[in-house]
């Protein structure tokens, strides 16, 4: 089975956590529960310089111990998912423009892929590091009818299996599903279950559909999906804030908190998770809820260090 930062870190980390007197050793076998965390301050500016007993973690609201803290930036493999449907003809180049300022900020360590949803679904050939060949696939991506958004997150999903450490899908759309055969509530259990961080960008737009001016609003299961996973949500009235926003996620991705705790209670049940922090005016976003089975939280240590 392969390893996920999500739920995943073992003796692998004894070595870091031991090298911290705040940090609690444990022996080979120790399962315990990782997440990831975003913070920021009243104002929404990010805060990275917090240490591990600014934070507490609760599973099924009981207080945890946590036993496992970094806040240095984690690689990760992105697939980033656009909605090209007809709605975004009038749109289509600053929404490129400002895939191409997410993909230029991805770290050396990071990999990626580029695919779009329309009524068709398409997905770059292979992940890369190489952020010119992302780029590139950004401006190859073909147009269609429809708008099969919960297909596309599924597509990006399915890529993601089988790829160790920490994995992200990256999804724009300006409208509702149209024609997906998969539905909403099925790619929030395999989010959680396959433990995937979800961001998405929501935009409102018009567009003429050749008898009518046509106003879209982006599907309001999105921000479920994003706030479920940890994952960012943001909706946008203006298309010239994408590029700002698609920066912004970039962003928040590489300064996000590794926090773990160590589950008194592996039932094969969903837990509620909540993250708290003790200063005043801060908040943090992490996923909400892990899947409590034991094969799962085994051996993953070295994932959330690559």
């Amino acid at each position: 089975m392969p390893r996920s930062p999500w739920a995943v870190l073992a003796f692998c980390l004894v070595a870091a956590v031991a090298a911290s007197a705040q940090q609690a050793t444990f022996k080979s076998g120790t399962q315990v529960v990782s997440l990831f965390a975003t913070v920021a301050d009243s104002g929404g500016r990010l805060v990275a310089d917090l240490e591990q007993e600014d934070f507490e973690i609760f599973d099924n609201d009981k207080p945890q111990e946590l036993v496992f803290f970094q806040n240095e930036p984690q690689p990760i493999t992105v697939v980033v998912m656009l909605d090209t449907s007809g709605s975004m003809t009038g749109s289509i180049e600053l929404l490129r423009a400002a895939a191409e300022q997410f993909l230029i900020r991805l770290l050396p360590e990071d990999k990626g892929r580029v695919g779009a949803f329309n009524d068709k679904i398409e997905v770059s050939a292979d992940f890369t590091s190489d952020r010119d060949d992302l780029v590139g696939a950004v401006h190859d991506l073909d147009y269609g009818n429809g708008t099969r958004l919960w297909d596309g997150i599924s597509a990006g999903l399915d890529e993601l299996k089988g790829i160790e450490g920490r994995r992200v899908v990256l999804v724009f759309t300006d409208g509702d599903d149209t024609s997906s055969r998969v539905g909403q509530g099925t790619i929030v259990e395999r989010a959680r279950a396959e433990e995937v961080m979800i961001y998405a960008i929501g935009l409102e737009s018009n567009f003429f559909d050749g008898t009518r001016v046509v106003r879209t609003k982006p599907d309001s299961g999105l921000r479920r999906i994003a706030e479920e996973t940890g994952g960012g949500y943001f909706e946008l009235k203006k298309s010239a804030d994408l590029a700002p926003t698609f920066s912004r996620v970039a962003q928040e991705l590489h300064s996000q908190y590794v926090l773990g705790f160590s589950p008194a209670v592996l039932d094969g049940k969903v837990h509620k998770l909540s993250v708290r922090l003790k200063r005043p005016g801060m908040t943090a976003r992490a996923r909400r809820s892990y899947l409590a089975v034991a094969d799962r939280t085994t051996d993953g240590a070295a994932d959330a260090r690559r």
